[in-house]
This record gives structure tokens, sequence and C-alpha cells, in this order.
């Protein structure tokens, strides 16, 4: 890399460098959980090196550190891959005690293509699939959050944060100001971080849990956008620990308040014209807007266990908190798990309801992707729109883990949009993490089992 390649630097990084020393580059890849992993390197080395390596294996982890038998044929080889930087993504890391940048990495084996199961390699695969059917998809983030009070024993239940009154963040304040001016010094860091990044915020609002709130992106490239996600949960993070608390993306951290999602918006565009393919000549809705939700709901099932991939994300849902409990579809309707928004025809979308903020955001906008785009090729028609409340309606996801894997495990056709190496890992992965799980006896079972059966 050359001496001078700050000059190729995003307008963002350039600014926040302006009249200072860049001293390390942190080189970063997301694993299976979307944990950044990687290396800091002084920025004199990184800009003599092209490429680093990482062993492959740091896909084989599970979120407890443990290995999951995902070798190939050869056995468990642990090979290295060959990490190339990606300088659209450099990015300042705020929160650090120098000047310091970030910069996303791409993954490839010694034959210089991509690494099957890495996640970003996954989305992109996807992408490329739309491109070649001579589509662009747009997807537009939500993520929701709670902000807790520090919890250094996982024996103790998580609590809310204590606001600047004094008193702990209340629950059931959706969309109050003043709730969000409870947390004001975190929110003022994670504005601050953002704009340093360059990252655009499309704003901040208070969800229905206690300490729970939600942050916009603005919608683009579904890479581009998974990146953001992928470094946002950072950003947060570090402006809570600045204030003496934790920031968590569990789907489900406080019982009996509602769980946190990533509700994903997606439209498709002609990249030749921009034209919102779900939009008729007359203002209209299009065979593809009815056939993408068709195709979330024919295969939204079998995508779950990546959507929903630990064993605390089935706990979020749950009717009447907030998060679908099946696939009905509706226009303006927030009960159910396809959801059409108001909007202009030309800002025409349909809303997945079904991540979780826990799950991986390239994995979990590439599965969403998928679904729609099985349901274009394959013109699935849709189940009639719902009326009415859809928790009156049945169930039809999977209710725990080990069912969601099931299912995926069969979705032979998910696994060819996605790549079937990744499959296969990723499930692997999963199935260990569960069976892990299911060796742990939790509080419930020695309260009301130990002396009563």
């Amino acid at each position: 890399m050359a001496d001078d390649w700050t000059d190729s630097l995003p307008e963002a990084a350039k600014a926040y460098l302006e009249g200072r020393r860049l001293d390390e580059v942190e080189c970063v890849i997301a694993d299976l959980p979307g944990i950044a992993r990687g290396k800091a390197v002084p920025a004199s080395k990184f800009a003599r090196q092209k490429h680093f390596h990482l062993p492959d294996s740091i896909f084989y982890q599970t979120i407890t550190g443990d290995w999951g038998e995902a070798a190939g044929e050869e056995g468990f080889i642990e090979r290295d891959m060959i990490l190339r930087p990606d300088m659209s993504t450099a990015t300042a890391a705020p929160w650090t005690g120098d000047w310091t940048l970030q910069v996303i990495h791409d993954a490839y084996d010694r034959d210089e293509k991509p690494i099957p199961f890495a996640p970003r390699n996954v989305l992109k695969r996807v992408v490329e699939l739309y491109r070649k059917h001579g589509m662009k998809p747009i997807v537009a983030p939500e993520m929701e959050f709670f902000l807790v009070a520090r919890n250094l024993d996982p024996a103790k239940a998580i609590e809310p944060m204590m606001g600047r009154s004094g008193r702990p963040a209340a629950a059931r304040q959706a969309y109050s100001m003043t709730a969000v001016d409870e947390f004001g010094p975190v929110i003022d860091d994670i504005y601050d971080f953002a704009e340093a990044q360059g990252f655009e915020i499309d704003g901040i609002t208070q969800e229905g849990g206690a300490g729970q709130l939600e942050i916009n992106l603005r919608h683009g490239d579904p890479v581009k956008l998974a990146d953001e996600v992928f470094y946002f949960k950072r950003l947060i993070r570090e402006a809570a620990l600045k204030h003496d608390c934790f920031a968590t993306f569990m789907a489900k951290p406080i019982e009996d308040e509602p769980g946190s999602s990533m509700h994903l918006h997606h439209s498709i565009l002609d990249p030749q014209t921009g034209r919102n393919l779900f939009v008729g000549p007359q203002g209209g809705e299009t065979d593809a807007f009815y056939h993408f939700i068709g195709g979330l709901q024919k295969h939204l099932p079998d995508a779950i266990a990546v959507m929903a991939p630990y064993v605390n994300s089935y706990r979020r849902y749950v009717k009447d908190h907030a998060a679908p409990i099946n696939l009905a579809w509706a226009r303006d309707n927030r009960t159910t798990g396809i959801r059409v928004p108001l909007s202009p025809p030309e800002a025409r979308r349909i809303e997945n309801r079904m991540a979780g903020m826990d799950c991986n955001p390239y994995l979990g906008i590439a599965v969403s992707l998928a679904c729609g785009l099985l349901g274009m090729l394959n013109e699935t028609r849709p189940d009639p729109q719902f009326k009415g409340d859809a928790y009156e309606g049945e169930p039809d996801i999977p209710r725990v883990l080990g069912e969601a894997l099931d299912m995926f495990e069969e979705a032979t056709d998910l696994h060819d949009i996605l790549g079937p190496d990744f499959a296969r890992v990723y499930s692997i992965i999963k199935r260990a993490e569960y069976e892990e799980f299911l060796q742990v006896i939790s509080p419930w079972e020695r309260e009301h089992l130990l002396m009563n059966v």
C-alpha cells in the first residue's frame, strides 16, 4: 500500500485525522456472531501491508468461545485466510486514547476465492445474485437496544440503567422525549461518535422497554448498511461504557419487557433507471411487490435460525410485546410479521419485522433478501392481506432454536442462495451452542422442580 494511502480515505476519516498523526489501524472482520475479530497494527505498518492473515477457524467458534466440528472433507486444518482491506469502510475509532482508524477486511483463500462462510461475503453473494437478475436491493435497518445497569454477575437479573434524574429507567414510555432526555449524556456521545465516523442517524426514539432506544439509519446499499450496523454496535457499547452502563443487543434482556429487534425495510430498484420495482406505471403495486412478500411468507420460517440465532432470541416472539408471532402481512399494521409502511409510491417498501437485534447484520440482511429473491424468482403469491390484530392469529414460526435449526437444515433452496458451505458451517456452530445450552440447569428449574417433582 502506498505511503499516501490516506489520500484515498473517505471524507469523514480525512476530517477526523486533519492536522493529526494517525497512530494505529484496527484491521477487523465480523465473525458468525458479528464480533469484530482482527489485529491492531501501527499506521506505518498498515501503509506497507497489502493484506494480513487470520486462521479460518475464527468462523468455527461458538458464542461461548468453544469450537464447533465444522471442518471440511480434509479435516480440521485451520488454514490461514488472506484478509484484504476495503478502504471505503475506513472510519474513526473516536473512543480510543490515540488517533485510530478501523478498516473492515474481506476474507479470501489462497486461490483468491471469497471465504464462503465469512458473513460479509455471504451478503455480497446475495447482492450479486440480485445484480445478475437485473435488480438492485435497498435496505434500511432499525436498531433497538437497551441501556442497562452494569451487570457483573450473570446470576443476577439485568436491570435498567440509572437515568440522569437518579431514578431507574421506566418502561412503557415509548416515544417519550423526557425518557430520551434521561439518557442524554449517552446519546450525545452516540451522536458524536457517529458524526466522527461519518454515519448519518435518521433518528433516535425511546421504545417501550425500560431503557430501550431505537436508532434508524438512512436507506442504502445492503453491504454498506450492514457495515454501519456492525460499526454501530461497537460505538454504542463504547458510548455506554463511558457513562458506567452497558448497552446490550440481546433479543430479550429483561423479563416482562419488550425485546429488541432489527426491523429491515426492503425495496428493489432497476439499476439502470433507479425505478422502484415495487411500483407500477400508475403508482400501483407490482407483481414483484407481491412476490417478495410471498417469498418472505414461504421462506422466513426456514430462515429464522439466522435471524434469531440464540436460545434467548425466541423469548422475543411474545404476543402483545411489540414482536410478531406469525408471518401475516398488512399495510400500516405493527402486529404483523411483514408490514408495508405508509409511504408515497416512489418510497414503497416492505418491512420484515422478524429479525432480532442479536443477529449478525450481514447474515440477517442476507437471509431476508434471499427469501424475497426466491419469492420473485418463483413468482410466489402471498396470503391475502391480514385485517385486524395479528396477535389473534396462530403462531407460524419456530418457537425454539432446535426447531428452527431443523427447518434451516432442510432448506436447500436457501442454501443455494446463501452458499452451501456457509449453511453447513452455520448449522454445525449453532447446533454446538444449542447442545451446550441444554447442559445448563436454569434457576426456574431449581425453583420449581427441585422439591416438587
